[in-house]
């Protein structure tokens, strides 16, 4: 089913439509969700979340990419989850490491000011992404918007493990000097 018929039932509050978005969604949504909480039971909670917050949120908007509409709600709820679950240090997992190695470049600002500048913060980092050949987006965005392990991305690429940390590291480094010169504190 096209995206828009999908869409088409939301907005007819047809509950075909979530049928239609596990079958055509789901494996892409646990996978996000899988990524980041490491637990088939919390992804799947996840997924069914998204699938309600979709639902719920589809009257008011027509999302351009359903599965960037849908990928951005599993993320964030599933993030949610991660961050109460390890409330008080009770866990690790691939998702602490993704976290861990992106602090050098940028830092968590929680006043008003902080969250305009959020916005900018986000506009600059999309540019830098949006300038980085091909295969250097790929392997950043699966590792920090996707949470895939290194492994992983080496074995899809066809890399070896090391050329995919030190693409991450370099790349990094070029984001956190990119992001200085922007006047962003780091």
């Amino acid at each position: 089913m096209e995206d828009n018929e999908i869409i088409r039932l939301y907005w007819d509050r047809n509950e075909q439509a979530i049928k239609a978005t596990s079958d055509k969604y789901g494996r892409y949504c646990k996978a996000i969700a899988r990524n980041i909480l490491n637990c088939e039971e919390d992804a799947e909670e996840c997924v069914n979340d998204t699938y309600l917050r979709a639902w719920g949120s589809m009257p008011t908007q027509w999302p351009a990419r359903l599965a960037t509409f849908l990928g951005k709600i599993t993320r964030n709820l599933s993030f949610n989850r991660y961050k109460y679950q390890r409330a008080g240090k009770r866990g690790g997992g691939e998702i602490a490491l993704v976290l861990d190695e992106l602090t050098d470049c940028v830092s968590d600002v929680e006043d008003v000011e902080g969250a305009i500048d959020r916005q900018e913060l986000i506009k600059a980092i999309d540019s830098f992404v949006g300038n980085l050949s091909e295969s250097r987006r790929r392997i950043f965005v699966r590792r920090y918007w996707y949470a895939d392990s290194v492994a992983e991305i080496a074995k899809d690429s066809g890399m070896p493990e090391g050329t995919v940390s030190k693409a991450l590291e370099r790349t990094r480094k070029r984001l956190k000097v990119y992001l200085t010169e922007r006047g962003f504190e780091i």
